[in-house]
């Protein structure tokens, strides 16, 4: 398997260029994939569900370069509105997502769960993000996202 049919139709819709990279499953996770490919940190963007818990219900997915560390309980708990915010479980990323963890794209994801971009992954000529598996990733320039519908760019969505 590699890239979900859902994230490929999806990318095919948004007209975008970009190349499928296959990959071993046992190294989808970000560390094991930079190293076992080659790919620095700094070109590697994690898409990562969160979750509120208090109220419930309120969701996004959130992509931040893999060197920086996603602003749970700032940036992100204020843009949701809610008081308590976390990393989803794998369940509920797959439930709200139709993807794993570890696979986890900000393509094919259902027009209502917003995705934001942290500003430094739009600096990047070129990142790699999940591909809806395990089994796959897919390299593409951010760039092509400015100006399209469901996806936010967020100043400070992450820390160093």
């Amino acid at each position: 398997m590699t890239a979900s049919t859902e994230v490929l139709a999806h990318l095919h819709d948004l007209g975008l260029d970009y190349e499928v990279m296959d990959c071993d499953p046992a190294l989808a996770d970000t560390a094991l994939f930079c190293e076992a490919y080659g790919v620095p940190l700094e070109k590697s963007a994690n898409a990562i569900l969160v979750a509120s818990r208090k109220p419930e219900g309120h969701d996004a997915v959130c992509v931040v370069l893999a060197h920086t560390r996603l602003d749970v309980n700032g940036t992100v708990r204020r843009r949701l509105g809610v008081r308590k915010v976390s990393f989803a479980p794998g369940d509920l990323t797959k439930e709200l997502t139709g993807q794993e963890i570890g696979g986890v794209t900000i393509f094919g994801l259902p027009d209502d769960l917003p995705v934001w971009l942290d500003s430094r992954v739009m600096d990047c000529d070129w990142v790699i993000v999940g591909a809806g598996s395990r089994s796959a990733k897919i390299k593409f320039d951010p760039g092509q996202l400015v100006g399209l519908e469901g996806y936010e760019v967020v100043e400070g969505l992450a820390n160093e």
